[in-house]
């Protein structure tokens, strides 16, 4: 049996894939030949670009964008305001954030084009990783990361040029 909530305000391309379970909230803007796996929440302002695949569990809550060719692959938190660019890459379990230490809303992360974020990273927020950047699995990102290059570690550290 597939229970999935649609709101009748979300705008979804043509060849859109829903799998069960999914709740898509109004606002939501979903591209063409884009799928949606199981247990998915899009919260009201979600923008999803097209020809992108949104694995199961994944969550977002809301006023975020995902560009084009994007992948977000399970059980990953998309906080309100983070931006991901064309043709990025994410792990499974990836998460961002977008409150300061007064939970105060102070925005998302900015995740360029063609990058690579490994599996359980934890993006603060207000940040920025620029484009064709790696980070590596099990990261904690506190501070921008330029373009071109890799960086892991608890906290994020640069590597090497990403060349």
């Amino acid at each position: 049996m597939t229970t999935n909530i649609i709101s009748d305000k979300a705008q979804i391309g043509k060849n859109v894939t829903i799998g069960h379970f999914c709740i898509i909230e109004d606002h939501v803007i979903i591209g063409d030949n884009t799928v949606i796996k199981s247990y998915v929440e899009l919260r009201e302002g979600t923008v999803i670009g097209s020809n992108c695949y949104i694995d199961s569990r994944v969550s977002s809550s809301g006023n975020c964008t995902i560009g084009n060719n994007v992948t977000v692959r399970y059980d990953s938190i998309i906080a309100r305001g983070v931006t991901i660019g064309d043709n990025t890459y994410i792990c499974p379990k990836m998460m961002t954030n977008n409150l300061d230490n007064n939970m105060q809303q102070i925005g998302g992360a900015s995740i360029g084009a063609n990058v690579f974020i490994g599996t359980n990273s934890v993006l603060q927020h207000g940040i920025t990783i620029g484009d064709n950047s790696v980070l590596g699995s099990m990261s904690f990102v506190n501070k921008d990361i330029p373009e071109n290059e890799v960086w892991f570690g608890n906290p994020a550290r640069f590597q090497k040029k990403n060349l």
